[in-house]
């Protein structure tokens, strides 16, 4: 079974995601986020660089959440959730499976960053990063224009991976989102997985604690 070191909140929530959407069977290890614990020798051994998510399957161990998720869908979706390799759509799979991260995420994390090493934070660094993640919000408004997901009428896993983003923009940035970006958030965040997964994320913080 795959196990998912999770601390709630982090990037482990777009794999665990996928795995709910897919019924793949999966085990969360709490992970404390605290600093201290991410730098010790033994956590560094899961992941060199001391952040959260990491997965094993079986002898395998890997740290990056968006090749998690595509390994999990090549390994044991069954072709759901992405297109074949044949397909037209597969270069814009690819296209919106890096730009979930590389591009939207990336100004989120520095905020989050940002604020955790200075403080007070520095006003014009925080606003040049919400500017960055809102323009990222208008090309998926226009890419939407005529569709309800990213490649068109089909679901993918995609969709998971930047409504996961769309939930940090929405905390950190504003709730107020385009009317395309709006109703797609809607539709793929009303998903029984994705309330599966937020029940799942809050119950690995409540296992820490207890």
């Amino acid at each position: 079974m795959l196990k998912i070191y999770h601390s709630t909140g982090t990037r482990g929530f777009r794999v665990i995601w996928v795995c709910e959407e897919l019924s793949i069977p999966y085990e969360i290890v709490p992970v404390d986020f605290a600093a201290e614990y991410r730098a010790t020798p033994e956590w560094r051994a899961m992941n060199p660089v001391g952040k959260v998510p990491v997965m094993v399957d079986s002898d395998m161990t890997m740290f990056e959440s968006c090749a998690m998720m595509q390994y999990v869908l090549d390994r044991y979706g069954e072709g759901r959730l992405q297109p074949s390799k044949d397909d037209p759509s597969y270069a814009h799979y690819l296209q919106w499976c890096w730009f979930a991260e590389a591009t939207f995420a990336r100004p989120l994390g520095e905020i989050v960053n940002h604020r955790r090493a200075f403080k007070p934070e520095l006003d014009n660094v925080v606003a040049e990063m919400k500017g960055r993640a809102t323009a990222c919000v208008a090309a998926l408004d226009a890419a939407l224009s005529d569709r309800p997901y990213l490649l068109g009428d089909t679901l993918s896993a995609v969709d998971l991976s930047i409504c996961y983003v769309m939930r940090g923009y929405r905390r950190m940035v504003s709730e107020s989102l385009p009317a395309n970006v709006q109703a797609y958030f809607d539709s793929v965040t009303a998903l029984p997985s994705c309330a599966a997964t937020v029940k799942a994320d809050a119950e690995t913080a409540e296992r820490l604690q207890g």
